[in-house]
């Protein structure tokens, strides 16, 4: 499947469509892994926790574009799983910070293994040229994409939030 032909240098418009579609063809990918026994949302939840160890219910909720109080069910289903551990703050008894737990980590580590098992048959049969070309532009878009997502973690205001 071509999804389109670049000039020397493609417009982002362009790349972010073809991108959009990568994930789409990604999605399907991951889902032969299955995220079981965590729901896309609740997968979301550990990614951000693995990111910003230590965040409090208010700030992932903004990092998850979401509202505290869904986040917090969400957060209650990970820790009845043993995903999630809430943690009172040294700074502040009534602020709580969320941490992924032990159990967390290794469903994070095993998933990984089973979705990379999937794009590895997808990678092996691209000419090697062309993977190296992906890799050097994914880890570019990955520098860019944390700075981002940290970004927005700080315009969310991480201080002051006294949620759980």
């Amino acid at each position: 499947m071509t999804v389109t032909s670049f000039g020397p240098r493609p417009e982002p418009d362009e790349v972010a469509r073809v991108t959009s579609t990568a994930a789409e063809l990604l999605e399907v990918l991951w889902g032969r892994a299955s995220t079981a026994p965590a729901s896309a949302s609740q997968l979301r939840v550990l990614l951000m926790l693995e990111h910003q160890e230590g965040i409090n219910l208010r700030s992932l909720a903004d990092s998850l574009a979401s509202t505290p109080p869904s986040t917090s069910r969400l957060c209650d289903r990970l820790q009845a799983a043993g995903f999630v551990e809430r943690v009172v703050s040294p700074n502040d008894r009534r602020e709580v910070r969320l941490h992924i737990s032990g159990r967390g980590r290794a469903f994070l580590a095993d998933l990984r293994v089973r979705r990379e098992r999937e794009l590895r048959a997808v990678l092996d049969q691209m000419p090697a040229g062309k993977r190296s070309a992906l890799l050097q532009g994914l880890e570019a878009f990955c520098d860019a994409a944390a700075v981002r997502i940290h970004d927005a973690a700080q315009d969310s205001g991480d201080s002051g939030s006294r949620t759980a």
